[in-house]
């Protein structure tokens, strides 16, 4: 099988770059959709419509209703349609620009991707993740090509709420142990084909960035400034953690993401939230090393990531619902089957156990009181607060 590695045609990352949209992606056409929710909108609007005073050009704002569903991809699409658009700009969160690129691809038209967090990995892919309207994962829509343009301010990501960029930081952390797993199996990516050195490289590279800046970078974010630190983590979370993903290859933690979107109780996590702890529960599948293990844990620990199930919100374990969750995580197609060994749901079960004890031992050694009473009051009771960065995220 050859070996692929794919990329957006251009990646633009800087702080204030939104106000140059025009300049970068008037070659592409000229009547603009532009795709985001309310929230987003009201923040990056006036900077959209500046940038192209004076031009020509077209530009139509419509609202994203929050769930990347094939009811909304459908909705956008006719609307684009009647307005004569030519191009694709989705602006926001993981939701909202996976949303656009679907659009895109079903519409026949070039995409531009403007994430306003640094929350996921999906804006460099030519992936959509599509759930249903209740928020449960649906399928990977494979897209024939990537982005555009893919168009990050640094200066918005990091005024958007600390909780999105630690997400993308939990993203981001399973990309190089996923890569490896599929480097070792030798199974194909998304990108085609086996994974490429290069993909691996970078994958790598996401990693050790998370370990060297990510607590610097979620520090600074809460002053929201944005230091070196900062940059480089978005530039992990969104560049090197995406392409890292798509041409090295996803395995058994985005699949247990997956199999945790069946409980209720997991609803409000972020996307990275719930691939961070799959990252830990997949890592005890594997069984490797101890002090790796404690790595990835202490890193979760030290930036706000769950490590046990309580942090996920599962407040009592029912055995019959984690086996739910196990078995979603197997089923046909998932990524899952890109681990170097067989795989069962009652493997996946076993090491999600075993993982939330693992994490239950640092609550018990007492290494981390202050941060877990932190995690659930920002994270489980804040619902005011919840809601505002939910919308953020979208």
């Amino acid at each position: 099988m050859a070996r692929i590695i794919i990329s957006p045609n251009k990646y633009i990352q800087g702080d204030g770059e939104l106000a140059k949209l025009k300049d970068y992606i008037s070659s592409l056409g000229n009547a603009h959709f532009v795709i985001a929710d309310d929230l987003v909108l009201s923040i990056t609007r006036g900077t959209v419509e500046q940038s192209f005073q004076g031009s020509d050009a077209k530009v139509v704002f419509e609202r994203f209703n929050g769930e990347c569903s094939r009811p909304e991809i459908d909705r956008l699409r006719e609307i684009c349609s009647n307005a004569k658009c030519n191009v694709i700009v989705g602006i926001g969160g993981g939701k909202t620009l996976d949303t656009a690129k679907a659009v895109a691809h079903y519409a026949g038209l070039p995409v531009v991707i403007v994430p306003t967090v640094a929350s996921t990995d999906a804006p460099c892919s030519a992936l959509s993740v599509i759930y249903s309207e209740e928020g449960v994962f649906s399928e990977y829509l494979l897209l024939p090509r990537n982005p555009d343009i893919v168009l990050v301010d640094t200066g918005i990501v990091a005024r958007a709420p600390v909780r999105t960029l630690v997400a993308g930081m939990g993203d981001a952390l399973a990309t190089y142990f996923e890569a490896r797993a599929c480097a070792e199996s030798n199974s194909p990516t998304m990108a085609g084909g086996q994974p490429t050195k290069a993909a691996l490289t970078l994958a790598k590279l996401c990693y050790d960035t998370l370990l060297e800046d990510g607590l610097k970078a979620r520090l600074a974010a809460e002053n929201k400034v944005s230091t070196r630190a900062v940059e480089n983590i978005i530039e992990a979370n969104t560049y090197l953690s995406g392409l890292g993903f798509e041409s090295g290859g996803l395995a058994a933690a985005h699949s247990i993401h997956n199999g945790f979107t069946v409980m209720e109780e997991c609803h409000h996590l972020y996307h990275g939230e719930k691939v961070a702890f799959g990252t830990i529960v997949q890592l005890v599948m594997e069984n490797r090393p101890t002090e790796e293990i404690d790595e990835v844990i202490s890193f979760c620990i030290s930036i706000g990531l769950p490590v046990t199930l309580r942090e996920m919100g599962i407040q009592d374990i029912n055995k019959d619902e984690i086996m739910k969750v196990a078995e979603a995580s197997c089923a046909n197609e998932e990524t899952i089957y890109n681990m170097p060994f067989k795989v069962t749901p009652q493997d996946v079960f076993a090491a999600i156990l075993s993982a939330d004890a693992l994490g239950r031992e640092y609550v018990t050694a007492g290494l981390y009181d202050a941060a877990i009473s932190e995690y659930d009051t920002v994270h489980h009771n804040n619902h005011q607060q919840r809601g505002a960065e939910n919308a953020y995220h979208c």
